[in-house]
């Protein structure tokens, strides 16, 4: 999980470390996020490894709260709420694939 800052700025095509406590912050917002929504017991991730589509789900709920720190819904090139839906149910069924079900 070190390097999950490395690869929300890759993906939100960050070159600058000026942001890097904000993007923390929004990484342990989504890792948090992903632990309840799979029934896990917070600070999981710190202690076992993230699965690719955790991982995956992460980065991008990492990107959208970047992105729409502003108050926005659709991120950088776009207001539109359909936008933000979108993220969460990719992000909700990402999860869902590594959600613990009998539990």
């Amino acid at each position: 999980m070190s390097n999950l800052i490395e690869k929300v700025k890759a993906n939100l095509i960050l070159n600058t470390d000026k942001d890097d406590d904000l993007i923390q912050e929004f990484i342990n917002a989504a890792v948090s996020y992903a632990e309840g929504y799979q029934k896990k017991p917070a600070g999981y991730y710190s202690e076992n490894l993230m699965p690719p589509t955790t991982e995956r789900a992460v980065i991008m709920l990492s990107s959208h709260f970047y992105e729409s720190r502003d108050g926005s819904t659709g991120g950088f090139f776009a207001d539109n709420v359909n936008a933000a839906s979108q993220v969460w149910d990719t992000v909700n069924i990402l999860l869902r694939l590594d959600k613990d079900w009998c539990v």
